[in-house]
């Protein structure tokens, strides 16, 4: 075979590298940001004065005389049914934002699970709020693989998350915690992962409060 005859084919091998590792390319990208929005967070929501304080564990409280009220948080649950955490009121509400998408929202989902059933029968309720899911299906698939048992609001557009205060939540914090007092208020919030000793550590104040 001659070298000119032999000159397309290289030149057809070298589009066809080039081609594989552009396409290589955008799917890392485009899973490097997945990754990065799930698990984004830090210390702040925004703007506005939602007296948080801070610590180095990146748990978050108020005061108890200087506490918002929770907005209104009623929907249909992953499961079909009527769910309202205003009905909860007299229990300490533990709320966790998360997705089935979210490798940190499955790291700390059967944690969160062992501390629901060790403290649900001292006044302490788990709500869910499942978000970014484009059907019930795939949370009732990791709710099933995971074990969680805790009711979660279907907010498949976020809007729930969009009734806090401007500073409460960042809407890109996947997964998010907070925590209601037994008058209904927001008494504490972490914008990231929590391991069961964190969460433990972060439910413990608000529930020994009289």
């Amino acid at each position: 075979m001659s070298a000119a005859s032999r000159a397309p084919q290289r030149s057809y091998s070298t589009r066809t590298t080039r081609s594989r590792a552009v396409r290589i390319a955008v799917t890392a990208a485009a899973a490097a940001l997945s990754l990065t929005a799930c698990t984004s967070g830090g210390t702040s929501g925004g703007g506005g004065n939602t007296n948080f304080i801070t610590g180095s564990d990146g748990i978050a409280t108020v005061a108890k005389g200087d506490r918002a009220q929770a907005p209104d948080l009623s929907g249909e649950t992953v499961d079909g049914a009527k769910l309202d955490v205003a009905d909860y009121k007299g229990k300490v509400v533990v709320l966790n934002i998360w997705g089935s998408w979210c490798p940190p929202c499955r790291a700390e989902a059967k944690g969160f699970e062992k501390v629901y059933q060790d403290l649900k029968g001292k006044g302490v309720q788990f709500v869910g709020i499942n978000t970014r899911d484009a059907s019930t299906g795939l949370a009732k698939a990791f709710e099933e693989e995971q074990g969680v048992t805790y009711p979660s609001l279907f907010d498949p557009d976020g809007r729930l998350m969009l009734r806090f205060k401007k500073g409460t939540l960042n809407p890109q914090a996947i997964p998010s915690t907070l925590v209601i007092d037994r008058d209904g208020k927001i008494a504490a919030r972490t914008l990231q992962a929590l391991s069961e000793e964190k969460l433990r550590k972060m439910i413990e104040p608000v529930l020994a409060e009289k």
